[in-house]
């Protein structure tokens, strides 16, 4: 049955304060598309998270609008470059750590447990999804929430680091700087080769966050994960993600390989415009609840 035609939508109190009549308008064109679906993968990316405090890379073109994020390459071998990342985490994760839901991560997991959605694959490292109850996730670039021992491979919690980074860098504690997109912080001007660095109090390894930095690889069971899901999918919906890097855009690649319709909620446009059936162009806060409404509703 068409949603739009269900005389029950009529009564179905979807619209957030401030909703727009266009807004409305197109996520219900969207609820239709997917009326019915109950493997739907979600794929999502920054802008889900952006109502949350937690900025963004890229502008509505998706080109870059601020300096790219360190290199795995860079951060492995220029202590200095260390130095630098962890001053400017030590600031960033102060409210990156303390980042709370917002309304598309909480529609996302009502989603889920109306059995919507299949699995959701996120290209961010907030972990913000799992805390609005969403549990069918794969972190695809891992969580900032841990670090890694890149010798010995020892994981433990950012809170224990970030105790330690602080009390070996007091000097440090008091700085401040706006936040940026990865947990670290705009911080210019000090010299980071004054920061101490702690290694692995295991086996004095270099210790790095434990998400996937650029000039990294994904780990393979999470990629083989996501892809035996997407084959048993019935359709993929982008969210707040411009898709510019590969391994997120595989994944709209390989849905339309298997024959499977696009769709996406995003600010602007993304690299797979091309295959997507339809977009809305709104924000995922203000479009996820609407849609979550028309397709829950009984």
């Amino acid at each position: 049955m068409s949603l739009l035609r269900d005389p029950s939508l009529q009564r179905m109190p979807t619209r957030p304060p401030g909703a727009s009549d266009a807004l409305v308008g197109n996520v219900a064109a969207l609820a239709e598309q997917l009326a019915g679906c109950r493997r739907l993968f979600v794929l999502t990316g920054a802008g889900v998270s952006t109502a949350s405090g937690i900025p963004d890379y890229r502008d509505r073109d998706g080109v870059w609008k601020r300096q790219q994020p360190v290199q795995y390459r860079a951060f492995m071998d220029d202590p200095q470059m260390r130095a630098r990342y962890w001053a400017r985490s030590l600031i960033g994760w102060r409210s990156f750590g303390t980042a709370a839901p917002n309304a598309a991560h909480v529609a996302l997991a009502d989603l889920e447990r109306a059995g919507v959605t299949g699995l959701l694959v996120t290209q961010n490292v907030d972990g913000l999804h799992q805390g609005a109850g969403a549990r069918r996730v794969i972190d695809l670039h891992g969580r900032l929430d841990r670090v890694v021992c890149t010798s010995c491979r020892r994981t433990s919690a950012r809170a224990g680091w970030q105790h330690l980074l602080e009390s070996r860098n007091v000097d440090w504690v008091g700085l401040d700087a706006p936040p940026a997109p990865d947990g670290d912080a705009d911080l210019v001007g000090p010299d980071f080769a004054a920061f101490d660095v702690p290694t692995c109090p295991g086996c004095r390894g270099i210790v790095k966050p434990d998400v996937v930095f650029y000039g990294e690889a994904v780990p393979a069971w999470r990629h083989t994960q996501a892809m035996a899901s997407l084959a048993t999918s019935e359709a993929l919906l982008v969210v707040g993600s411009s898709l510019m890097v590969q391994s997120g855009f595989r994944y709209a690649v390989a849905a339309d390989r298997l024959g499977l319709p696009l769709f996406a909620v995003n600010l602007g446009r993304t690299r797979a415009d091309h295959l997507l059936r339809m977009t809305v162009d709104a924000p995922a806060g203000e479009a996820l609840p609407v849609l979550a409404g028309l397709l829950t509703f009984a």
